[in-house]
């Protein structure tokens, strides 16, 4: 059992589909899910890292995982991942648009293939997790992307994912209007900055150290992956019903007017740059 702000089973008998859900943030918010009572699909490209993590999430809760293998940049088989976890589990009251890729890279030097692999990952992963969970949706579904920093804050070296998440924050406040009503969907999306034991985190952290990393923030750490958790819960359960179009920033103050992401961009081109010497 990980660790909660929120008292248990505020989920009790609802259904979460997660993309991305083999690993990091994705998985974190599942295990909440799955801690709080829901029943949850899981859906990762990668078979090994899938079936680990639907080992793990079954032993906490037998009988409530449900685990699909699909690229979320190809829509129809996100559909059919979609369709069979309602098959099993029933219409989704919570939808996960997770499946993230990220790298450092000059701009100059991104071919269109490397741009294309993160925008078809991130945006359009998003958009095709929530087109094939729309049939599916229960009343007054909660539909959350992940988003990151770089939808707002323009960095050296990210070119790719400052597009790809600036796109999924415009995707969100669209649905948001179009899918609304008193029973339609909420959607919102998460902004975690830095968070220990990521994926994302470890691009910046190999490049620059944590120091350079998290020193011109307003709370100077990584967030850790239950606050991230507890903030996707605050959306999925009964406090979120009134809250939709919103981007929520779970970044230590990554995004205020401070020099903090100016200092991470300019630090990881350095390294780049010496790495290359």
């Amino acid at each position: 059992m990980t660790s909660s702000a929120f008292a248990p089973n505020l989920l009790l008998s609802r259904v979460a589909f997660v993309t991305g859900g083999s690993s990091g943030i994705n998985k974190a918010l599942a295990r909440r899910f799955l801690e709080q009572g829901a029943s949850v699909v899981i859906v990762a490209r990668n078979v090994g890292r899938l079936e680990a993590a639907q080992a793990e999430l079954d032993a906490l809760a037998p009988g409530r995982v449900q685990a699909a293998c699909a690229d979320v940049r190809d829509g129809d088989a996100v559909q059919a991942a979609a369709d069979a976890g309602a098959e099993c589990f029933g219409r989704y009251d919570i939808v996960i648009a997770g499946a993230a890729g990220n790298f450092l890279s000059p701009t100059a030097l991104l071919s269109s293939n490397a741009f294309a692999a993160v925008v078809d990952t991130d945006l359009k992963g998003t958009f095709h997790t929530f087109r094939a969970c729309y049939r599916h949706l229960a009343p007054r579904a909660r539909l959350i992307a992940i988003s990151a920093p770089q939808a707002q804050l323009p960095m050296a070296l990210q070119a790719h994912a400052c597009a790809a998440k600036a796109g999924i924050e415009a995707l969100v406040r669209t649905l948001a209007i179009e899918w609304g009503g008193i029973d339609g969907a909420r959607v919102n999306a998460l902004s975690p900055g830095l968070v220990a034991g990521t994926h994302g985190a470890e691009i910046f952290l190999q490049a620059v150290g944590e120091a350079a990393l998290v020193g011109g923030q307003p709370i100077p750490r990584l967030a850790t992956l239950d606050e991230i958790a507890d903030a996707a819960l605050f959306l999925a359960g009964p406090t979120g019903d009134y809250v939709t179009g919103l981007t929520l920033a779970i970044d230590g103050g990554l995004g205020l007017p401070t020099t903090a992401a100016a200092a991470i961009g300019a630090a990881a081109t350095r390294a780049l740059a010496a790495a290359r010497r």
